[in-house]
């Protein structure tokens, strides 16, 4: 790759970065509610703390490999840091740029003023003086050092400081209270509400000690650390307790960023940077305020509705059925979730935990929510006697102090529970019950593409099968006979599972297509996933687009794909849709002249999904499915609100607003509407 920006291949982390534009972009929007935007900033600064968590931290890890191998390297490291940062400094200023010129004027407009602690009157100076005295004193962790201080100095991840010179030789850093809410709402003025960060609480009291000669000025720090484990040997011993050891080290890792208040004098912000251990690629310059992720819990104080008008999950058909059990043995049943409730994947298990002829129940999960009926309807299950067996993915990243409680609960009550494998992890979605029916055993199946998780279910747009198609819920049980490590490979014909076959059946279904373009017949792909990243798959798709076939992509993330080049992927349009749900689901769809071929499942074409994890991949036969499907990919493709073009370049145009309009996501939530009525 001669550069970052290459006309085969566009790098994924700068691919993601385009992605987090997207949602700045949202926040921006003027056709979303006030209190959305301010969400897509929280939404914003959240992945991007993720992002110098994990991917920045990937790439450091790189410059830690011997020289001579790291030559070889088709990206450079350092050349990767330094484009990073280049485009989040741009973005940093496009986030000050909308919050401070767009959405700090929106909130006066509604009588919100969001004050600093030089506009306080008289008033609001006495509460800050009582809530400083009688909430923040006494818990706060304040510490002075000397210029000359040569000792590392600790701070801790994520977390917010104040930095400010107090004398000629000192220095003092003052955390942030985290337990404390981020904004202080003052009584109402002459109908007007004033709003204030906790840090300017802060600021004022600081500045009010007597003896004081000079008023000192303070900034904001935080830290951002590097969140990977590092398990030295994963091969050996207990993976589930080596994880749990090391949940500890994300307190401590490696600077990864080092945030500051861009008005911060240069020579402090080397002095801190020195005493932080960090280097100058990691200091990133900011605005005076950090953790915008706060602005999730922004308050409203006029209780005026400022924010989108709720899309309340619809009933599912099968719910009006006396079992769902039932329902599935008669036909396969899918779900799409938030527009349909999650309530029918609930019940199942519920019925299923109940049911003294149900004998097993199977699952997998990958991030577990901190309270769920579901999960306690498996627990149930385990008491009630039956075969339960849990396989908990313990390296869910940020997740992973969640599965393992609810692993512990599960065992507790007699479920078999397995943790991860060394090198490789179970992403799959998949659930299998097994019931006895007059001596003779009847297996259901759910496959989805969405985790088994209420709260993300009201989230995420994702999709579900329920079926007791034979030979998938045959199929689906060797996955899990893989996982209980009672077979080795799933000899699988209808389910695609990695990594043993969803990469041969993807490309094979690709050369199909490609067959039928050169021989004249018609033929399509259309693609629905996460993120586009694997390099044999996009050559494969290049080649698809040389040879005439009409390829569709709609990419929520990373797109690594270079679309319309002539020559290499004329033929191939790539959208990517950023509304109020996050687009999640995977759908694959395969013209097969004629007669399409219609897939559901786990994996996104990343060289991880189809290599490294366990996915599994199912077809829909249900010939309304498949409709129901397509239908809903169309509406996609015709959204003009909230999609934007991935380009060559990835400028992140939207798709130009022609009427009629089309909200994909809205009208999504009325296509469902409509079939219930």
């Amino acid at each position: 790759m001669a550069s970052l920006y290459n006309t085969k291949y566009y790098h994924r982390d700068l691919s993601w970065l385009r992605f987090n534009h997207r949602v700045l972009q949202e926040a921006a929007d003027k056709r979303n509610p006030l209190f959305e935007r301010i969400k897509f900033l929280a939404i914003y600064s959240s992945n991007l703390d993720e992002f110098f968590r994990v991917r920045v931290s990937d790439i450091r890890q790189i410059k830690n490999v011997e020289k001579p191998l790291r030559k070889k390297l088709i990206t450079k490291p350092n050349k990767v840091l330094r484009e990073i940062k280049k485009q989040v400094d741009l973005q940093q200023d496009e986030f000050g740029q909308i919050f401070q010129k767009q959405i700090i004027p929106a909130l006066e407009q509604e009588n919100i003023f969001l004050i600093h602690h030089k506009q306080f009157t008289a008033t609001q100076k006495e509460i800050a003086k009582s809530y400083y005295c009688d909430t923040l004193k006494d818990s706060l962790n304040a510490k002075k050092f000397d210029f000359k201080h040569s000792d590392p100095i600790f701070v801790e991840n994520e977390a917010l400081y104040l930095a400010g010179i107090v004398s000629e030789t000192q220095y003092q850093l003052v955390e942030i209270p985290k337990d404390e809410p981020r904004f202080f709402v003052f009584p109402k003025i002459q109908g007007k509400y004033y709003i204030t960060f906790i840090d300017d609480i802060l600021k004022y009291n600081l500045n009010q000690t007597p003896e004081k000669e000079e008023k000192t000025t303070y900034y904001c720090i935080k830290i951002s650390r590097d969140a990977e484990l590092y398990i030295e040997d994963e091969f050996s011993g207990n993976l589930k307790d080596k994880i749990e050891k090391s949940l500890p080290k994300r307190a401590t890792g490696q600077a990864t960023r080092v945030l500051v208040d861009s008005a911060m004098p240069k020579t402090f912000v080397e002095t801190l940077k020195n005493a932080l251990d960090a280097s100058t690629a990691d200091i990133v310059l900011g605005g005076p305020y950090h953790n915008f992720k706060d602005f999730f819990e922004f308050p409203n104080p006029t209780h005026k509705d400022l924010s989108n008008t709720p899309l309340a999950p619809l009933p599912h058909p099968v719910l009006k059925e006396p079992s769902i059990l039932k329902a599935i043995e008669k036909k396969d049943h899918l779900l799409h979730y938030p527009y349909q409730s999650f309530e029918p994947v609930i019940q199942l298990i519920e019925e299923a935990a109940d049911d003294p002829h149900v004998t097993k129940i199977k699952i997998t999960i990958y991030r577990a929510a901190s309270e769920s009926r579901l999960n306690d309807a498996i627990t149930k299950a385990a008491k009630n006697g039956k075969k339960v067996t849990v396989f908990i993915e313990v390296k869910a990243r940020f997740d992973e102090h969640n599965n393992l409680k609810w692993g512990a609960i599960f065992e507790k009550n007699g479920a078999k529970v397995i943790y991860s494998y060394p090198d490789i992890k179970v992403h799959s979605k998949i659930l299998y019950i097994e019931r006895d029916e007059e001596e003779k055993p009847k297996r259901y199946a759910y496959i989805a593409t969405g985790n088994f998780n209420e709260k993300t279910a009201t989230l995420y747009t994702d999709f579900g099968l329920m079926t007791a198609h034979s030979k998938i819920t045959k199929e689906l049980n060797k996955v899990f006979l893989v996982l209980e490590r009672t077979i080795i490979v799933p000899k699988t014909k209808r389910l695609l599972v990695s990594p043993f076959t969803s990469r041969v059946k993807f490309t094979e279904l690709v050369n199909n297509e490609i067959e039928f373009a050169q021989a004249g017949k018609e033929s399509h792909i259309l693609l629905k996933m996460n993120s586009l990243e694997d390099k044999d798959m996009i050559k494969l798709l290049y080649r698809a687009s040389n040879a005439g076939v009409n390829v569709q992509l709609l990419i929520r993330g990373i797109c690594s794909l270079v679309p319309g080049i002539k020559g290499q992927s004329e033929n191939i349009t790539v959208t990517s849709i950023v509304d109020r749900f996050l687009e999640h689901g995977r759908v694959y769809i395969f013209g097969n002249n004629g007669e399409e071929i219609v897939y559901i499942g786990s994996a996104d074409w990343m060289t991880r999904n189809l290599n490294h994890r366990i996915e599994v991949v199912t077809p829909i036969y249900d010939q309304n499915h498949k409709k129901t499907i397509k239908d809903l990919l169309q509406i996609q493709l015709r959204d003009n609100v909230k999609a934007r073009i991935i380009d060559a370049d990835q400028n992140n145009n939207y798709v130009p607003h022609n009427k009629p309009e089309v909200q994909a996501q809205l009208a999504t939530y009325d296509y469902f509407q409509e079939s219930i009525q």
